[in-house]
């Protein structure tokens, strides 16, 4: 494959790395989200094919699989498929940029393994299981049941965090992005 950094962001659900991630794309021009393919159903109309996900049939996303188009892919939630396909890569790194990922701890520690040093892994962590709770609550979108499974998931995500490059404790959204525009522009200055 090209030639290009690759930027991991990962951390349970609620963490807040997708809003470090999108203001990471603001401020660098030169870097490209890595879209993952999905087998989940679109949330709701502002979720777009090829922006927010590819997303695919479960038929497609195994034909995929038997292609060996994938870096990396997971089961993460029961009939939900999630994978980060190696054209994506390759079609950001042509375009002469660097990749940044938003992805689960699990695709997160295969992703560092598949790109080695050219790679920096940055675990998200919340101050608290409290936080958290109180932040996946506030989304409204989960039932009971999916809280407590998104809870019990994310106690054992945190436990890898020193699998890591490095961790940013998101409690306060204007130093977590300070701190994340710091690293990113240091590993891509190397």
């Amino acid at each position: 494959m090209g030639s290009g950094k690759a930027i991991i962001f990962s951390a349970p659900s609620g963490s807040g790395k997708t809003t470090i991630v999108r203001h990471l794309l603001t401020k660098f021009p030169n870097i490209g989200f890595s879209i993952s393919a999905s087998t989940r159903d679109r949330r709701g109309r502002t979720e777009q094919h090829g922006k927010d996900y590819y997303f695919l049939s479960p038929e497609e996303f195994k034909q995929k699989i038997d292609e060996d188009a994938f870096i990396e892919w997971e089961e993460v939630y029961e009939g939900n498929f999630y994978g980060t396909l190696k054209e994506e890569i390759q079609r950001l790194w042509d375009s002469g940029k660097h990749v940044i990922f938003d992805v689960d701890v699990k695709g997160g520690l295969n992703l560092k393994k598949y790109f080695g040093d050219k790679a920096l892994a940055i675990f998200v962590k919340v101050p608290s299981m409290e936080v958290l709770t109180d932040r996946l609550k506030d989304r409204g979108t989960e039932s009971e049941e999916s809280l407590s499974r998104r809870l019990f998931k994310a106690k054992f995500e945190m436990t890898f965090e020193d699998k890591f490059d490095v961790v940013i404790v998101n409690d306060y959204r204007e130093k977590s992005f300070q701190e994340a525009e710091k690293l990113v522009g240091d590993f891509l200055k190397d």
